[in-house]
């Protein structure tokens, strides 16, 4: 992407941003009564206005991060899947399994199998909807929603019933995963999960950017029956992207049991974080190194919400309706790429960029052969 493309990026996501901050002010103002000074000012200090606010933003972006790639990856073939919630939850029960078939093995040991426990498990489930894509014509997106609500009622169906610690009562839960299962920080309260996804965002640009897979990826994308037409295994693109995608989802589920959760229960589903994780990626435009930012302004939303709550006494489902807002403005202002003048090259530039052709040979006549 050149530099246009990119000021054009920037230009219409601020655009959008901005413009939902405003609609949900106005939102706020009609139905809440609130100050829009104090909406906005407690906003900005639930998430980033103190070091207290920022850790609980990198935290809660996490697994935004993760789950966002599960979006983003696929994205790239062409295909919109979105559910990512699925794996998440499968991935995190799969860990909290692991941690407890586990309790007495060493944290060397025990960790790293939750991690891939979560991301087999997540892979899985994500890449059998490029399957049935690609061996069925089904529609990735139905498909991917509909996978995605199968395994959050195995999830619940397994966490209240077989797999139910008989101690919780009031919230069924899972047996708590030992101590050493419990992922640690790396600074304040902000756990490894963080490095986990950076890592994964900018492994992702890598492949994707400047690999022989990522090019074949974007041409199965652009064409996909050009890319049959030149030999590309178009169904092992997608199982091994979508694959990939699924294990990040996982992944963002086995941390969130590891690190935050102990136990699986249902305040794994209830943070939401596989679905915002499909807002976060189309805000980054499927570009996993812009989903890191993307992903850090969504956890400061939702880190938000609380004092939003505590302090102009609105309902918490409020950070909800802006993530809706911002969803569908996000998609309207999709319109403007391409159409805005300014950043297109005017034809005459464009001509005066294009280096003149090479002139032509000269025209030889022939000569009538005399036999």
């Amino acid at each position: 992407m050149n530099w246009r493309g990119m000021a054009e990026t920037l230009t219409i996501t601020v655009a959008a941003l901005v413009t939902s901050l405003v609609l949900f002010g106005a939102f706020m103002v009609a139905f809440a009564h609130v100050s829009l000074t104090d909406l906005y000012y407690y906003m900005y200090l639930g998430a980033f206005g103190s070091s207290t606010s920022w850790q609980d933003t990198l935290t809660r972006a996490a697994p935004l991060i993760l789950t966002a790639l599960c979006t983003a990856l696929p994205a790239r073939l062409g295909l919109i899947i979105i559910g990512g919630e699925g794996a998440l939850v499968l991935g995190g029960l799969a860990a909290a399994g692991t941690a407890l078939a586990l309790h007495s093995a060493p944290a060397f040991v025990i960790l790293p199998c939750m991690m891939v426990a979560g991301m087999v498990v997540g892979g899985l489930l994500i890449a059998g909807v490029g399957v049935l894509r690609d061996r069925r014509g089904v529609n990735e997106t139905i498909s991917s929603l509909l996978v995605a609500y199968v395994a959050i009622d195995v999830y619940s169906y397994l966490v209240e019933g077989p797999m139910r610690d008989p101690a919780s009562l009031n919230k069924p839960s899972t047996y708590p995963i030992p101590a050493a299962a419990v992922l640690g920080n790396m600074f304040g309260s902000v756990h490894w999960g963080l490095a986990f996804g950076i890592v994964f965002c900018i492994f992702g640009f890598i492949l994707m950017r400047y690999t022989t897979f990522g090019f074949a990826v974007r041409m199965v994308g652009g064409n996909v029956r050009a890319a049959q037409g030149a030999g590309l295994p178009v169904g092992r693109l997608i199982f091994i992207t979508c694959l990939l995608g699924g294990a990040a989802a996982g992944l963002a589920g086995a941390v969130e049991i590891s690190a935050i959760q102990m136990q699986a229960n249902a305040a794994l589903m209830a943070a939401g974080y596989g679905f915002a994780g499909i807002l976060v990626s189309f805000i980054a435009r499927h570009n996993p190194l812009a989903i890191i930012p993307a992903a850090i302004l969504f956890g400061g939303l939702n880190a938000a919400s609380g004092i939003l709550q505590r302090r102009l006494e609105v309902p918490d489902a409020s950070v909800k309706v802006l993530m809706g807002i911002i969803f569908v403005t996000i998609l309207l202002f999709e319109t403007l790429y391409g159409r805005m003048k300014v950043f297109q090259i005017s034809t005459a530039a464009a001509a005066a960029a294009t280096p003149p052709p090479p002139p032509a040979p000269p025209h030889v006549v022939a000569e009538p052969v005399t036999v």
